[in-house]
């Protein structure tokens, strides 16, 4: 059996990574930060099949000791102060957390075991204006955030280890990815959230910012899988991980307020507060050397994904 460490075992990604690495036989450990109010809600059904230990990115000593206590043969970090709109509020905090979190964990790896294999969660909001359509593994990065640019440090820094000390650190440079797990703070929960409680009488309006942004977006479930079979390769390689269709907020919008036969121009309002200092217009990627190499292809499309989060919103 097998040994996994996953930091931000909570989230989104983190919940979807540990099911799946469960049904692959792996024993699964998950680094929780020590806060007042735990929050659960996306492992509740795996909480027994898990073990959660208290460890933060912000404490290098606390890595060290999970990977002493855990011995895994593969870490996955995935935790990051992850909303882009909260990292213009809070740039120095999401530089540690998201930037040098990634380089306190590679270092606890370098000093515990250096033959503990490292999954480092990049995004494509490190290509922000992108200078070319679609984005691939050698299109120049260009981020428009602080989330971006901390993104880009964890990066560069994984790239580093890598060639440096010899560590298997891969990092997947993933999409947008969604699913009813998202958090509400995300746009595109935002948007199936407030559909469901228009359809229930329960609201009146949703307030969004720039609807024209176009965004690549999957399905985590899927993604997940992505990551996993990076980290079984003979050399660790960074690939994008992407549908390499484009849709806008707007699209979004209309696809949840139709699936429930509502018109959405009579409930969406933008609101200027939601537009950010630097937009980023046009996200679209280009996986093919993961469907190459990995044989890896997304398995719900845009539309599946947009009711599937819809659906459960409703209930």
């Amino acid at each position: 059996m097998r040994n996994v460490l996953i930091s931000g075992v909570t989230g989104q990604d983190g919940s979807y990574l540990a099911e799946f690495l469960l049904k692959k036989g792996y024993k699964v450990f998950g680094l929780e930060r020590r806060s007042s109010k735990k929050n659960y809600e996306n492992i509740a059904h795996i909480l027994d099949k898990i073990e959660l230990l208290s460890g933060d990115l912000l404490d290098e000593a606390s890595l060290v000791h999970a990977i002493k206590e855990t011995k895994p043969q593969e870490i996955y970090n995935l935790a990051s102060q992850s909303f882009v709109a909260e990292s213009w509020k809070q740039p120095v905090y999401t530089g540690e957390v998201t930037g040098l979190g990634a380089v306190r964990m590679l270092e606890a790896i370098r000093q515990a075991n250096p033959k503990i294999k490292f999954y480092q969660a990049s995004s494509s909001e490190m290509f922000g204006a992108a200078k070319e359509v679609p984005q691939n593994e050698k299109t120049p990065f260009y981020p428009r955030s602080p989330y971006g640019v901390a993104k880009l440090y964890a990066h560069w820094i994984t790239v580093n280890y890598r060639e440096s000390y010899g560590i298997f650190a891969v990092s997947g440079i993933l999409f947008n990815h969604e699913s009813p797990r998202r958090g509400l703070e995300f746009v595109t929960r935002k948007i199936t959230d407030a559909a469901a409680r228009v359809k229930l009488g329960l609201a009146k309006e949703l307030r969004l910012g720039n609807l024209e942004a176009r965004r690549d977006w999957g399905f985590a479930g899927d993604y997940v899988e992505a990551m996993w079979l990076m980290m079984q390769q003979k050399r660790p390689k960074d690939y994008v991980i992407a549908t390499g269709e484009t849709h806008s907020v707007k699209e979004f919008v209309k696809e949840a307020f139709d699936y429930l036969n509502l018109d959405w121009k009579k409930y969406v309002k933008v609101d200027k507060k939601f537009i950010r200092p630097l937009e980023v217009n046009l996200l679209k990627g280009d996986a093919s050397l993961a469907n190459k190499e990995l044989g890896w292809r997304p398995k719900v499309n845009f539309r599946q994904l947009v009711r599937m989060m819809v659906d459960a919103d409703l209930k």
